[in-house]
């Protein structure tokens, strides 16, 4: 089964996303920081992360950075409301797959995921 994490601080969102995710078959935790999220991946293996990039504390960014230390493997989307290019550059540069501007459709979302679920199954071939 494949493994979501949804770190934002805005937990409504974390939320909302949570429950769109497990009413289609995924395994959903939230963080509501970058530390938060650090720590669950420290202890837990995940396929797909949603990441906000501007977070009270620790900054999207920086938890990227850090989250792919952990695992290089895993699939980061990130979340921004602002469309910033030299953000969204460097988190480009930092691992970062995707991004995905606010406010969102959740069926796009849905289309992402299935996107990255996909890659991640023809690398395991």
């Amino acid at each position: 089964m494949m493994k979501l994490l949804i770190v934002d601080d805005e937990k409504g969102i974390a939320d909302a996303l949570k429950d769109f995710f497990e009413h289609r078959k995924f395994t959903v935790k939230t963080a509501n920081s970058g530390e938060e999220a650090l720590e669950l991946v420290k202890n837990d293996n995940f396929n797909i992360i949603f990441l906000d990039i501007r977070m009270k504390g620790m900054d999207g960014i920086e938890t990227l950075k850090q989250i792919k230390k952990m695992d290089k493997e895993v699939k980061v989307i990130m979340l921004t409301v602002h469309s910033e290019k030299e953000i969204i550059e460097q988190a480009k540069r930092f691992g970062a797959d995707e991004y995905i501007k606010k406010p969102f459709q959740l069926e796009y979302l849905e289309e992402v995921v299935l996107k990255k679920v996909r890659e991640l199954l023809k690398e395991k071939i």
